[in-house]
This record gives C-alpha cells, sequence and structure tokens, in this order.
C-alpha cells in the first residue's frame, strides 16, 4: 500500500482545527473567502464594468494537503499568471493568524485561572493615560483609574498589580486588566510576604485603603 506523505499545509491545518476545536473545512472556508477577497481586489475591473456580475459564479479551490489554490469561474480555470504566489501568502497569513488567537485564546485562559492574585509586571509603554505592563506571558493594562493617584510612573519599572478582570474591547479584542489600587493588591503582597497570613493562622477580615498614603487591615 502506497504512504501518502502529509505536507506542511495539511499538517498546520489539521493541527490548528484540532487545537483551536474546529473544523477543517471551516478554517479552509476562511482562508478561501481571503483568497477570493484577494484576486477580487487585484484582478477584478472596476471601470465600466459591474463588479458584481464580472464575479458571478467565481469561486476558489483549495487542496487541502498541498495548499494549491485556482481559480474558477463556471468550471473554467481563470487563475492569473503569479496569483499562486499571492494565494499562497494569503493562505499562510490566515494560518498564522489562527495560530496568533489560538495561542492568545491558550494565555488569556491561563490568566483567567488567575484572577484575583497578584504578580509581578514591567512597564513596557504608555497609551495615553493607560499603561501597558508585561505580567509574563501577556501584556496587561493598567487603567488611569486603577493607577495610584502620587505613584511615578515610568518605563521598564518593576511593580506588582493585582489581576482584576478580563475585558473585552471594542477595538483590541480581550484584555486583561491590572490594579495598583484594588485591596487585593494589598492582600496579596501580605500572603506573600507574611508566613502567617499565607498559612491562614492569621485570617484578613478587612481592608480600608488609601491607595499611596495609608491602609487599615483587619484580621483574627
Amino acid at each position: 500500500m502506497a504512504v501518502i506523505q502529509r505536507s506542511e499545509f495539511a499538517l498546520a491545518l489539521n493541527q490548528i482545527a484540532s487545537e483551536r476545536s474546529v473544523s477543517v473545512e471551516t478554517i479552509m472556508d476562511s482562508i478561501k473567502s481571503a483568497i477570493l477577497a484577494a484576486y477580487k481586489k487585484d484582478h477584478v475591473l472596476k471601470e465600466d464594468e459591474d463588479e458584481e456580475s464580472e464575479m458571478e459564479g467565481v469561486e476558489v479551490t483549495l487542496n487541502d494537503n498541498t495548499g494549491e489554490t485556482k481559480i474558477v469561474k463556471d468550471g473554467k480555470d481563470i487563475t492569473p499568471p503569479g496569483f499562486g504566489r499571492i494565494a499562497t501568502q494569503t493562505a499562510k497569513q490566515v494560518l498564522l493568524q489562527n495560530i496568533r488567537e489560538r495561542e492568545k485564546d491558550a494565555i488569556l485562559a491561563e490568566y483567567t485561572k488567575r484572577l484575583g492574585t497578584v504578580v509581578n509586571g514591567m512597564i513596557l509603554r504608555f497609551y495615553g493615560p493607560t499603561i501597558i505592563v508585561d505580567i509574563g506571558k501577556a501584556e496587561a493594562i493598567i487603567p488611569q483609574d486603577e493607577r495610584i493617584p502620587n505613584e511615578s510612573y515610568f518605563l521598564n519599572k518593576k511593580l506588582a498589580v493585582y489581576i482584576k478582570e478580563i475585558r473585552e474591547d471594542e477595538k483590541r479584542g480581550r484584555e486583561i486588566i491590572v490594579s495598583r489600587t484594588n485591596n487585593g493588591l494589598l492582600e496579596g503582597l501580605l500572603k506573600r510576604e507574611v508566613p502567617e497570613v499565607n498559612s491562614g493562622s492569621v485570617v484578613i477580615k478587612g481592608i480600608v485603603r488609601e491607595p499611596g498614603s495609608r491602609a487599615k487591615i483587619a484580621v483574627y
């Protein structure tokens, strides 16, 4: 029996489908749509012609083993010369985007489990009043209302932050929100630094803070 060697394209396709729990057909459809959009952008005449009628009956065929692409209209191969290179780049971009999304999903899932904990961070950059912080495997955001008013912030400054929530932003997608003012930061630091609090022999019952100024802690 002949052994069929699977191409790099097929292996990547199946790996992404498996890890993202979606079908190969779903990813193939997204690649075909991107390739069709690339064809429409660069090879469809837009002057003195009805663009919609020119695209009528046009579809993309994509070999799920080799990644070979053809543009077909009413069953006839109309692939423009040199378009194979554009199609290959487009398919690669879609696969890479899926990989990046898969990696981002995995990272966000990990930090979802760490909500309510304290981690060490380092300031990477500023986006208006917002601070972008490196917290290890991901970047997090300190919004203005989570900053200590009289605290100095500068590039590469190291600081402990409290993982408060994962928030959905219309433009940037899901973001990890961290805080310097939340009471959980002080409680987390006490658990980290005071063995009796960490072991549970001393229990924190309440915290009242004026962030950057003073704090009162009730313990049992």
